[in-house]
């Protein structure tokens, strides 16, 4: 567990990213071999689609290797951009959707006065990203993510139900860091970072590999409230 201090000093505080990175990295695409099944994902994805303006311009957060997201907004004629921390991931993302573009950069790198300005999106999509990261910074990353937005613009997640913060875990032979909360815990996170939920799914997923559990994964459509 990363001890962190309360308050304003968060956001001046670098990021402990230690592991992260190099831990998908070393995955590289047996992620997508480990998780074959992303109807939940998919289907948040069509929401985004029907929901969007022609040319509408989408930021997948945590893009990992670009499928099935960034391609499936880039294949709908949308302009996509796609940050992940891991430059391997990036290197696969730029291979599978050539379409796109894509970035390494952190979350934290696209606050309100950080380092990068990648301008404002009509819509974010944040699919299994932000569980990378303690709770404490989770609040700050969903500012983030409104800050992001055009005024209404619309923001899609995934989160696996489970009551941790930053814990770890092992993950396709390597160890992550993962957070969650339980299902009405994550509505007032959401609500309190100014979005209304307009439509949730959820799946029980059970991944293609001996190491990785059974989880509870849940998927909102929301929109950044005025």
């Amino acid at each position: 567990m990363i001890t962190r201090s309360n308050g304003a000093d968060d956001e001046d505080m670098g990021p402990d990213r230690s592991g992260q990175a190099e831990a998908f990295d070393a995955i590289g695409d047996r992620y997508d071999e480990a998780f074959p099944h992303k109807e939940g994902q998919v289907a948040a994805g069509e929401w985004l689609i029907r929901s969007l303006q022609a040319e509408s311009r989408v930021l997948d957060l945590g893009c990992g290797t670009g499928v099935p997201t960034a391609r499936q907004m880039a294949d709908a004629g949308f302009e996509v951009v796609g940050v992940d921390l891991s430059g391997e991931m990036v290197r696969l993302a730029r291979e599978y959707v050539p379409g796109a573009t894509f970035h390494q950069l952190d979350l934290a790198d696209l606050r309100p006065g950080g380092p990068r300005d990648l301008g404002r999106f009509d819509a974010v999509a944040a699919f299994f990203s932000l569980l990378m990261l303690p709770r404490a910074e989770i609040s700050l990353a969903l500012r983030t993510v409104r800050h992001l937005l055009v005024p209404g613009g619309l923001f899609v997640l995934s989160m696996v139900e489970a009551d941790v913060d930053d814990f770890s875990i092992p993950f396709l032979g390597s160890t992550i860091r993962v957070s969650g909360y339980l299902r009405e815990d994550l509505y007032k996170v959401i609500d309190n970072a100014g979005f209304d939920i307009v439509e949730e799914s959820s799946y029980t997923y059970a991944p293609a590999v001996a190491d990785v559990p059974p989880e509870e994964q849940v998927f909102l459509c929301c929109r950044r409230r005025d």
